[in-house]
């Protein structure tokens, strides 16, 4: 609901401007030094594959899930498009990586500021348990299964020591959050390797590893085509952005 109330602010105050929109303005020729930036970053926005197992078991109708994936992702970029292109319609050429910098008034600014920080409250706790599951599985589910003994008491609580890793996990995250600066060319960096694997490379290798005898070849080429694209994305991407984050060291800390 906070996410609504926020995308509303900005696209109602981008619409009360639209007789300054700068039309003019857009460019329909790809910019090649900075597209892949931007390809990682919005790979980045769909990897959302290490969530699909928890979101499925705890659908009232299993049965919907992939009718529910379909639409789901059609429509986030559609409203993805959209809201990256009324924004820079409104602002243009002095739009920002965070785009509620862009508001004019400090305490308009201050008011949607306080709904992402509720948002990102209200979210994150999906993708949190997601990645503590995760790694308990890998590292603490006991030995000599795992290199450390489980987080969990014989009565199904959670150990001391095992809500300290937790809390420990969140205040890693926090910490991320808040000192690391170019947070879009960091975005576009990390998407464009984990991005690209979560996205194009695994899906497919795991594809052909567990139906390959079942597919046919037109299938399997497809596969492998996604694959290289994949492969393709992440060099370049990760060369390009690695390249902008230097650039954006050089000149400084943005604080």
């Amino acid at each position: 609901m906070s996410h609504i109330f926020i995308n509303a602010i900005i696209l109602g105050y981008c619409i009360l401007y639209i007789g300054d929109w700068g039309w003019s303005k857009v460019k329909w020729s790809i910019d090649m030094e900075n597209f892949p930036i931007s390809l990682g970053v919005i790979v980045f926005s769909y990897t959302s594959q290490i969530f699909l197992p928890t979101l499925e078991g705890n659908m009232e109708d299993p049965s919907k899930f992939q009718w529910m994936l379909d639409w789901s992702h059609v429509w986030a970029a559609v409203f993805k498009a959209a809201f990256g292109y009324v924004c820079f319609l409104t602002f243009q050429n002095d739009t920002q990586q965070v785009i509620t910098n862009n508001l004019p008034s400090a305490g308009f600014k201050g008011l949607v500021n306080i709904c992402l920080v509720v948002k990102a409250l209200l979210s994150y706790p999906l993708p949190y348990y997601a990645a503590c599951e995760l790694l308990e599985r890998a590292f603490f589910k006991g030995k000599p299964k795992t290199p450390f003994p489980s987080i969990w008491a014989q009565d199904g609580e959670l150990k001391v020591w095992g809500l300290a890793w937790r809390i420990g996990v969140i205040v890693f995250t926090i910490l991320m959050a808040c000192f690391i600066p170019h947070f879009s060319i960091l975005m576009g960096f990390i998407g464009s390797f984990t991005g690209t694997m979560l996205s194009f490379i695994w899906p497919c290798y795991f594809h052909l590893k567990l139906k390959r005898s079942t597919m046919d070849s037109k299938t399997i080429a497809l596969d492998y085509f996604i694959i290289f694209l994949g492969f393709l994305f992440g060099i370049i991407g990760i060369f390009d952005s690695g390249n902008a984050l230097i650039k954006a060291f050089a000149i400084g800390l943005p604080f």
